[in-house]
């Protein structure tokens, strides 16, 4: 089974096997294969019950196609993008639904250099041929598969960006929400100081506890009762396939990623002076204001990992954060990783000799953020043709990713879904008063 709707803009994801089963994952690596025609790649697979057979079929069709395959076996996405960088790969396929519920599959696939092959840069021309493809034929000039171990260079490389001396015996909690970040911090806890609170840490794609979505409020419930409990210096919750971490303080509080994205920026340019950081077109002023302060050289970008990746080779940049949650890297094959900034935000703590709390306070007293809205629209393109035209008058307006409006004390970025007829608000303001105002007044426009 393969319906053609699994491909979306970044990634493959539906309802296996609804969607999406075996004969349908063998099309696509046999696919992704004639289309790009690599020699080697990589493929590995998350904790998702139907992962082991679904990536043997994918291995089955890339080698069928010709292709060396390298199978990483059971690893986050991140790993996947490490290897393809590391090991000079010409692509890689992760078999993840990221942070889906259980009864979804999918897949992550990256080009040589770990860069997203998405809906822009070749996805559709895969899913076009993958539709044509049936049941492996017989006599077909087979590549050759081997297992290989990604484990050692991969935690090196991650425990490359921090001095671990410098790291205090930090109480942490880490809910791994029984996804991938159970398999990948063991080996990585056993080298810090810190007294790491492990919940479900067991992989397990029935996901007994909760879905592993930390974007959800009632998927943090968890972790911020839990870090209360402990009385820990912070909270750090995992998505599904790890390759995002969320941040909870040490009053419970969540960290917005703008927020995450602005202190990493400091630690990253406290290291190398100077260096250029890609913040997205959501973020709040904390972040392009961090970065000038520390001396770097802040560039917005539009929404998207494709778009990120590219700019951040483009312009040689240390590192690039989104509101979402994704971290970039330019020493990690330039791709996201979420053990990397798990790692730097514990360094940053233990060397501030601070509470995190007392480190966000600053922000919090300066930067009122809506975070995002999320609104259904009946026709997208003249809601934000509307949007441009109310308040042309009061800021300046750009069209980078969807219309935002730059006032002096406010502003705000309203962008379209890329699956959904919705819009999407991020506002923000100088004072509680004007961002709850500003939010209510720019959603009347949008819901009118």
């Amino acid at each position: 089974m393969l319906d053609p709707k699994v491909f979306k803009a970044y990634d493959v994801r539906g309802i296996y096997p609804d969607d999406l089963d075996e004969a349908g994952a063998y099309a696509i690596g046999r696919a992704y294969v004639e289309e790009f025609e690599p020699s080697r790649i990589a493929v590995g697979r998350d904790m998702r019950s139907s992962s082991p057979q679904m990536a043997a079929a994918v291995i089955r069709g890339a080698a069928d196609a010709g292709a060396e395959v390298l199978d990483l076996g059971l690893v986050g996405t991140e790993m996947v993008y490490f290897a393809v960088g590391e090991l000079g790969l010409d692509g890689g396929i992760e078999v993840t639904a990221s942070h889906n519920p259980k009864e979804y599959t999918g897949m992550k696939i990256v080009r040589r250099g770990a860069l997203p092959v998405g809906g822009e840069s070749g996805l559709l021309d895969v899913r076009d041929r993958a539709v044509t493809i049936g049941e492996p034929a017989s006599g077909v000039a087979e590549g050759r598969v081997s297992a290989y171990d990604i484990w050692p260079a991969y935690v090196d490389r991650v425990m490359s960006f921090i001095d671990v001396s410098s790291v205090r015996p930090l109480k942490v909690v880490i809910d791994a929400a029984n996804g991938m970040a159970g398999a990948m911090l063991p080996p990585v806890l056993e080298r810090l100081p810190i007294e790491a609170v492990r919940c479900y840490f067991d992989p397990d794609g029935s996901f007994p506890n909760h879905e592993p979505n930390p974007l959800l409020p009632e998927n943090r419930e968890f972790i911020v009762r839990k870090t209360l409990e402990e009385g820990a210096d912070l909270g750090v919750a995992f998505d599904g396939d790890a390759d995002r971490c969320f941040f909870v303080d040490d009053t419970g509080e969540f960290v917005p990623g703008d927020f995450a994205t602005a202190l990493l920026a400091e630690s990253l340019l406290a290291k190398e002076p100077g260096a250029k950081i890609i913040y997205d077109v959501r973020a709040s002023w904390a972040v392009p204001e961090t970065i000038e302060r520390a001396g770097g050289v802040p560039l917005m970008n539009r929404v998207g990992h494709a778009y990120i990746k590219h700019r951040m080779r483009k312009e040689d940049a240390a590192f690039g954060g989104e509101v979402s949650g994704h971290y970039y890297f330019r020493e990690f094959s330039q791709a996201d990783s979420g053990v990397v900034p798990f790692l730097l935000m514990l360094e940053l703590v233990s060397k501030r000799g601070q509470k995190l709390s007392e480190i966000l306070k600053p922000y919090r007293d300066t930067f009122f953020i809506t975070g995002e809205i999320n609104t259904p629209v009946a026709d997208v393109a003249l809601k934000l043709q509307e949007l441009k035209e109310h308040y042309s008058a009061e800021g300046t307006v750009s069209h980078l990713d969807g219309v935002s409006v730059d006032a002096d004390d406010w502003h705000f970025n309203v962008r379209p879904s890329n699956t959904e007829p919705l819009l999407r608000l991020n506002l923000e303001a100088r004072s509680q008063e004007k961002m709850e105002a500003k939010r209510d007044e720019v959603l009347s426009l949008i819901r009118s």
